[in-house]
């Protein structure tokens, strides 16, 4: 019984979490956006059939677009991205899982930024000034991985 109460608690606390976060964000701009730490979470979540961890990442990529007035999924894409394209090429680095988690955190990164760049571009617009911000939440991002 008692653990039912502290599972139940430590969802309701990470659901106000992923609700929340993003919108200080988009009234802090300074926090960092933990796209790359998010994408991590969602691919741990997929591995581990872990449904409620997948529907909390995808709920925050989800409240981060629409709060910052960026590409509606366009993260969860970037990961799928990943999960095909980069990730079954990573088996060399089998021994070192800090290393997987670091290169994913920041592939996700890049993939994004790219696809959005590419959003961008196309619809003529600027949804996110590309300077040393990027690289401040890049590095929380990494850091946030490695913590895990």
């Amino acid at each position: 019984m008692r653990d039912k109460i502290i599972n139940t608690v430590i969802f309701i606390f990470w659901l106000l979490t992923v609700i929340i976060y993003p919108m200080l964000i988009s009234i802090y701009v300074t926090l960092p956006l933990f796209i790359g730490f998010s994408g991590l979470m969602l691919i741990l979540g997929l591995e581990k059939d872990r449904y409620w961890q997948i529907a909390l990442v995808i709920l925050y990529m989800i409240n981060l677009e629409i709060n910052l007035s960026l590409p509606l999924l366009l993260i969860p894409i970037s990961v799928v991205l990943f999960i095909f394209l980069v990730k079954p090429r990573l088996s060399f680095l089998k021994l070192c899982p800090i290393c997987i988690k670091i290169v994913t955190v920041v592939m996700i990164n890049v993939i994004y930024f790219v696809l959005l760049y590419g959003v961008d571009f196309i619809s003529s617009q600027s949804s996110v000034k590309y300077d040393s911000f990027l690289i401040y939440s890049l590095i929380y991002d990494i850091i946030a991985a490695v913590l895990i």
